[in-house]
């Protein structure tokens, strides 16, 4: 009995493998893969995917500077404002005018004081001081000159004081105004200080110079 002729070139499956839904090829080891639609799905890495920019750096903004890091490229940023310094103060003859004029003003204020309670006060003594000496190097600076100025002023402002205080007394004893005492009897006024002067009298002098001294020094 004859066997049937098998048609030639017949697709042969080996190593035993099964054809898969109908397709002989399917699973076949060196057999390339059906397409899937994506033209570039197997591409390396780099190669253009469609987008031409992608690759390319970002496109200027119109900032010089944009991107940089920052101190670099930019001159002025993360600097901070400049700042003028404060002008010193050294104006020594300015200075020396109002040691002068917060003398005469203090050396009224401490005559009227004393002259109202009739007697010295050291605490008075020292404010007058330390007034002529603060307002003197608050203006003038620290300057030696200033200071010395501020010391003798002191002295002088606590003298007319008392001599302010002296003649406000002699004018309550005599019932004379104050203003003829000062204008006709004045050295009658000088006469009365150097009597009653005692040593008290120069510890308030000194302690205007002292209080000017420090005034000037907490000023400056």
């Amino acid at each position: 009995m004859s066997q049937p002729v098998q048609p030639p070139n017949q697709p042969q499956q080996p190593f035993g493998g099964q054809p898969v839904d109908g397709n002989p090829y399917a699973g076949q080891p060196g057999q390339p893969t059906a397409p899937t639609g994506n033209p570039y799905g197997q591409q390396a890495p780099g190669t253009p995917t469609g987008n031409p920019y992608g690759q390319q750096p970002p496109a200027p903004t119109g900032n010089p500077f944009a991107g940089q890091q920052p101190g670099q490229g930019a001159p002025f940023a993360g600097g901070a404002p400049f700042t003028p310094a404060p002008p010193a103060r050294n104006n020594i003859l300015l200075g020396v005018g109002v040691a002068l004029g917060a003398a005469i003003v203090a050396g009224i204020l401490y005559g009227v004081i004393a002259g109202s309670i009739e007697r010295e006060v050291g605490y008075a003594a020292v404010g007058v001081g330390f007034l002529v000496g603060f307002a003197a190097s608050k203006v003038g600076g620290s300057n030696p000159a200033v200071i010395a100025a501020s010391a003798v002023f002191s002295v002088g402002a606590v003298y007319i004081g008392q001599l302010i205080g002296i003649s406000m007394i002699l004018a309550d004893v005599a019932q004379i105004p104050f203003s003829e005492v000062v204008g006709d009897h004045f050295d009658t006024v000088t006469d009365a200080w150097s009597q009653e002067a005692d040593f008290m009298t120069y510890l308030f002098l000194g302690f205007g110079a002292i209080a000017a001294v420090g005034g000037a020094k907490k000023a400056g």
